[in-house]
């Protein structure tokens, strides 16, 4: 993880995060690694805070979120989410048709990361400058059985 990254911190809305101390799931194919997810779980949310795969059309990326999901249900969350770099847009394609919204936008916000974590670039692979951040989120809901109890199993928006 840290060669993809850069080292094992993100930086995200201005704050630094060890992401090798937190828990999370590697994706493996034909016995290699394949992929990275470490998240977050804290006040009935579950952050995505790092994903990395090395491996397109695979879906490993589906598969890293299926269990990030899978882990912020068991847990009891209401809400997964994450934040990304402005010129992601392969991401912001992932995301949003994995089921994803864009909830949030921090103007500048990669200025204020860029303090936390004063490695991370100016400008991006296609040399768009890294100037903004973007969150995501999945709405997590328990379904309600018509008595009004609640029943098993997530219903996401």
């Amino acid at each position: 993880m840290g060669d993809a990254f850069g080292g094992v911190d993100v930086a995200r809305k201005g704050v630094l995060i060890d992401a090798s101390v937190l828990p999370g799931f590697v994706a493996t194919y034909v016995g290699r690694p394949v992929g990275l997810l470490t998240h977050d779980v804290a006040d009935g949310e579950c952050e995505v805070v790092a994903v990395l795969s090395t491996e397109r059309g695979l879906g490993v990326g589906r598969a890293l979120m299926d269990a990030a999901r899978d882990r912020a249900v068991a847990a009891g969350c209401h809400r997964l989410w994450l934040v990304t770099i402005n010129d992601n847009a392969r991401a912001f394609r992932f995301y949003q048709r994995w089921g994803m919204d864009l909830c949030a936008l921090y103007r500048h916000g990669a200025r204020l990361s860029r303090e936390a974590k004063p490695s991370l670039p100016r400008l991006g692979a296609d040399g768009i400058p890294l100037e903004h951040e973007l969150e995501f989120e999945l709405k997590l809901e328990m379904r309600r059985s018509p008595s009004g109890s609640r029943a098993t199993g997530p219903i996401l928006r």
